[in-house]
């Protein structure tokens, strides 16, 4: 079967399922992973490549899309102090639970290391699209959650370089490369400050000077790309590029003219995240799910309950009240990019092995399915209780 048919079968099955999802009272994301289940289940000859680059491509343009269209920096800056707190309690909690799952498991001290900081990462991606379906992101719960899964995942990537260098030389890293580490991020974001206050903005101005078509849009499309490309030369994430990108040139009155903005997010919300989030179905392995037995539903179960209890105290603790610190710590649940991306570095350099990768990658789906319903009941319930409470008033 060719890769061109596979594809537009999968464009078109992610669709199919997504507006059925929507039709049922579920978030679009959920028919969209099952639409890859499927896919994995009947299509045998899959040109995983082809697929694996669709799938990278909507991961960024999903967080771009965000930064770009969805997220005011303005309103972001303040959010990320807020949300410190927060990303600190879920983490412990995270970090602990998948440390205690490996011991629990008898995995070896690595093994139950890489566990731990593999359940630390919350999915950007899936968080914003959930939020922007419950239109719930530019609420003060919603920023802080977003700002949180931020901080969330540059911090487990930084913990993943200090645990990739430990397997590889079978040692503890210095203090030296742990300095490296934060080194080149704060550079990264130092470089991407700098380019976004002086050379794109006059980039743009030149964009709109000239004579090829859409030479705007393809700009903004250039500059997603850029940002996921100079991420990961910093040994970041793209998504997180990504997402720093779009935020920085949101800020640019050229670079959000409507109808450039329109063409971005068809390009993104048309074809591109919905493929991401069907590659997450697809990647599962359902033989080796079933070899890994109990370790499934347990590594689940801790991986849900960390980051939802974790997220719930530290939200409680900056002042929340209890259903919005009830939405923060469901919010909070998802795994998907970053996550995978770090089953796979573990896969690949012989921490886990197939049984547990199928497990975790679960795990990953099981989040992106549960959340959202938890999320959208903490949400109703917190509208509800403000709605009492202004009857009252009135």
């Amino acid at each position: 079967m060719s890769a061109l048919f596979q594809v537009l079968f999968l464009i078109f099955s992610v669709k199919f399922f997504g507006e059925i999802a929507e039709r049922a009272g579920v978030p679009s994301v959920m028919g969209e992973i099952l639409a890859g289940i499927l896919f994995g289940a009947l299509i045998l000859d899959v040109e995983t490549g082809i697929i694996t680059f669709f799938a990278q491509l909507g991961s960024i343009f999903l967080l771009f899309t965000a930064g770009y269209k969805e997220v005011s920096l303005r309103d972001l800056k303040p959010a990320v102090l807020v949300a410190f707190i927060p990303t600190l309690t879920q983490l412990v909690f995270a970090f602990a639970f998948g440390f205690m799952l490996g011991k629990i498991f008898n995995f070896t001290f690595l093994q139950s290391l890489f566990m731990a900081v593999a359940l630390s990462p919350t999915a950007i991606g899936v968080v914003i699209r959930i939020l922007i379906d419950l239109n719930y992101l530019s609420s003060r719960p919603g920023l802080v959650m977003l700002s949180s899964a931020v901080l969330d995942d540059i911090i487990a990537i930084s913990l993943l370089s200090l645990i990739v260098t430990f397997a590889r030389f079978n040692r503890a890293p210095s203090a030296l490369a742990v300095l490296t580490i934060a080194g080149k991020i704060l550079l990264f974001l130092l470089i991407m400050y700098i380019l976004g206050k002086y050379f794109f903005p006059r980039l743009f101005v030149h964009a709109q000077k000239m004579h090829a078509k859409e030479a705007v849009f393809s700009l903004v499309v250039m500059t997603a790309l850029f940002s996921s490309y100079l991420a990961e030369l910093f040994e970041l994430h793209a998504t997180i590029g990504a997402f720093i990108g779009g935020m920085l040139i949101s800020e640019i009155p050229l670079a959000k003219i409507p109808d450039v903005q329109s063409k971005v997010e068809g390009l993104a919300y048309g074809i591109l995240i919905p493929l991401f989030f069907a590659f997450i179905g697809y990647s599962i392995d359902l033989y080796a799910l079933v070899k890994a037995g109990i370790f499934v539903p347990v590594v689940t179960l801790l991986a849900l309950s960390g980051k939802l209890i974790g997220g719930f105290i530290g939200s409680k603790a900056i002042g929340f009240n209890f259903c919005e610190s009830l939405a923060f710590g469901a919010g909070v649940m998802p795994r998907a990019g970053i996550e995978l991306v770090m089953l796979t570095i573990g896969r690949g350099i012989g921490i886990i092995g197939e049984e547990i990768f199928s497990a975790m990658v679960f795990m990953v789906i099981v989040s992106i399915l549960i959340s959202p319903s938890a999320l959208k009941f903490a949400i109703q319930a917190e509208r509800k209780n403000k709605t009492g409470n202004e009857l009252k008033v009135g």
